[in-house]
């Protein structure tokens, strides 16, 4: 059993991560802004802990995560207005790391999104500029740590049921569904603990199974982390293998 805190823990990644891992007997402690949202957490199996990330320092964050085994990072600003998007997407996520380096808690995933790179070509007039340059930031620092992490890519986010299968070879963004994104995410979690492995990084794509077309596609079968010292700045990492255990 592991003690994991997902940071963003209303997101419709996150709560299906949350079901997921306290239905496979993790203790999850879901960090959310909103005390409205305080029973759809619970009901999940995680335990809601309020706290606003945009507001706890580094020391305030190394406070949260003191004590688990992991971190995930599910937050987000939800787009919109480019000063808060800088700030809760890189500025509280870069703490976020900082913070658990500083706890001694060196297992970190990142919801991130497909493409994201400091080179992503997404034009300064594009009103998704402001999220593409956090995220790749945000990423990059991750890397540049000495956490033991995961960063995860998935294309377009949709809320099917999960197709148990993604998509390891394209270089086009498609569609996932959130489903398979929280499998992958519960996959790498479970990976790490059961590997014991050297801390190095790896990344994931998850991207669901289209109903024609060429094949690209692997089953979830169990998550296995890369290993080695490959910190190429822009790599797109092996894929982080894993199986929707769904019921779990």
């Amino acid at each position: 059993m592991a003690k994991v805190l997902i940071i963003g823990g209303h997101g419709r990644v996150a709560l299906q991560l949350e079901r997921i891992l306290a239905e496979r007997g993790d203790e999850v402690d879901a960090v959310i802004r909103n005390p409205d949202h305080v029973d759809e957490v619970a009901d999940t199996g995680a335990n809601p802990v309020v706290a606003d990330i945009e507001e706890l320092d580094v020391a305030g964050l190394a406070e949260l995560i003191t004590g688990h085994d992991a971190v995930v990072w599910s937050a987000g600003a939800g787009g919109g207005n480019p000063v808060r998007t800088r700030a809760v997407d890189h500025d509280a996520a870069v703490r976020s790391m900082d913070a658990a380096e500083q706890a001694g808690v060196r297992r970190y995933v990142m919801v991130s999104y497909f493409g994201s790179r400091t080179d992503h070509r997404v034009p300064a007039d594009s009103a998704f500029r402001h999220y593409a340059d956090a995220k790749a930031d945000a990423d990059e620092h991750l890397r540049a740590s000495r956490l033991d992490y995961t960063i995860l890519g998935p294309s377009t986010l949709t809320d099917g049921s999960g197709t148990g299968a993604i998509d390891a070879s394209g270089d086009h963004s498609s569609e996932v569904d959130r489903a398979d994104v929280a499998a992958v995410a519960a996959a790498a979690l479970a990976a790490r603990a059961r590997s014991g492995a050297p801390s190095d990084s790896t990344a994931a794509t998850p991207r669901s199974r289209k109903p024609s077309g060429r094949r690209h596609e692997r089953d979830l079968p169990q998550a296995q982390p890369q290993g080695g010292r490959r910190r190429a700045r822009h790599r797109r990492a092996e894929l982080v293998r894993a199986r929707a255990r769904r019921g779990r």
